[in-house]
């Protein structure tokens, strides 16, 4: 089976020469020296002074929004994964939703600015498939109107543009390390704060607000990443930039070889992307579809990511609204029903990737 996306793990040996560190501890969580050691190594390698790890990218958007306060609606992408629409809801907050620029797959800023209200309160921007949204922009808008501007960056990590981290856009960014992304800590995910007097607040909210051993200050969550999880990602963080540059090969072998067929790439605008997926849209969803089950029927995982927009999740259409409509969400709509991410990781063979392409070519074709 050649899966969508594939677990990078590190050599046994290494992983196993840390667990003997934790045997010998016991010491498996609450801010042992492994996380610390990891959020230290993590700050260096983005190139960021506030950071903290947390368990993982949900929770880290939670807090994020918790941090700043947010109140009332917030402007956001339907083109996403469901954790970013989902924390909204879970905050007790509303999701305003902005359709997509449909070239980069990202939220379209003017459509935003359209969109604030008296009751808008931050905007929540999704770095769709790692790849950075108008930041610039973005930021001109919530500087002017006053609005908190939170980055998902859950598959940007590594990710620059103008030679600069992508996390460093925005007031926060959160990054998630779930076992299928670029660079993972099996379950496990980051806050970046480009905000001074934020780093003591996070690190109490993700340890239920205690303070001291006497003092409980705020209500805080468990969101501790524990040491199993920040040991993988010392040993990943090791050869990340060596897998960063397998994917990128692997991904320019397919818009090489797809580039004569009437498909659609997303436009890039980092100045040094991650690869973090291989999204490709087709003519139509009738053509998508047809791919999508050819490639399964020949034992190849791709994902219609993301189908169906999360406007179109269950718990809103039984609200009997279409939000498509009401928001006026065309592109974001359209590239939903075309897209189709195909397989990419970085110990995929190029054998792999012929056989992908050959049976995409025969649909098309058909």
């Amino acid at each position: 089976m050649i899966t969508s996306t594939k677990s990078d793990l590190p050599l046994l040996q290494k992983y196993i020469k840390y667990l003997e560190r934790i045997w010998e501890t016991r010491w498996m969580t609450n801010d042992g020296e492994f996380v610390q050691s990891f959020e230290n190594k993590l700050r260096e390698y983005l190139g960021v002074k506030d950071l903290v790890a947390v368990s993982n990218g949900t929770s880290a958007l939670q807090i994020a929004l918790k941090v700043l306060n947010i109140r009332g609606e917030i402007i956001t992408t339907p083109f996403t994964f469901a954790a970013t629409t989902n924390v909204i809801l879970w905050e007790g907050l509303t999701p305003v939703f902005s359709d997509i620029d449909p070239e980069t797959f990202n939220i379209n800023p003017d459509d935003v600015e359209r969109k604030i209200t008296d009751d808008t309160s931050a905007i929540l921007a999704v770095h769709v498939y790692g790849n950075p949204c108008d930041v610039e922009k973005l930021q001109d808008i919530a500087d002017k109107h006053n609005l908190e501007l939170i980055h998902d960056a859950a598959h940007a990590f590594s990710v620059e543009y103008n030679d600069q981290p992508i996390v460093k856009y925005g007031d926060l960014s959160i990054l998630s390390f779930h076992a299928t992304k670029v660079f993972h800590t099996i379950e496990g995910g980051a806050i970046i704060s480009n905000r001074d007097g934020l780093l003591d607040k996070l690190k109490l909210l993700r340890n239920h607000g205690i303070k001291s051993e006497e003092e409980v200050i705020i209500p805080g969550i468990n969101a501790k990443m524990n040491e199993f999880q920040a040991v993988m990602g010392l040993c990943n963080l090791e050869d990340i930039d060596e897998k960063i540059e397998l994917r990128r090969k692997i991904h320019e072998y397919y818009k090489e070889k797809l580039k004569d067929l009437p498909v659609k790439f997303q436009r890039l605008t980092a100045s040094k992307c991650n690869y973090s997926y291989m999204p490709v849209c087709f003519k139509d969803m009738e053509h998508r579809d047809a791919i999508y089950f050819e490639l399964l029927k020949n034992g190849i995982r791709s994902r219609k990511y993301f189908y169906p927009l999360t406007v179109n999740y269950d718990y809103f259409k039984k609200k009997g609204v279409d939000l498509v409509e009401k928001y006026g969400l065309k592109n974001a709509f359209d590239i939903s029903n075309r897209v189709l991410c195909l397989p990419l990781y970085p110990d995929l063979e190029i054998q792999e990737v012929d056989r992908v392409i050959s049976i995409i070519e025969k649909i098309i074709k058909t």
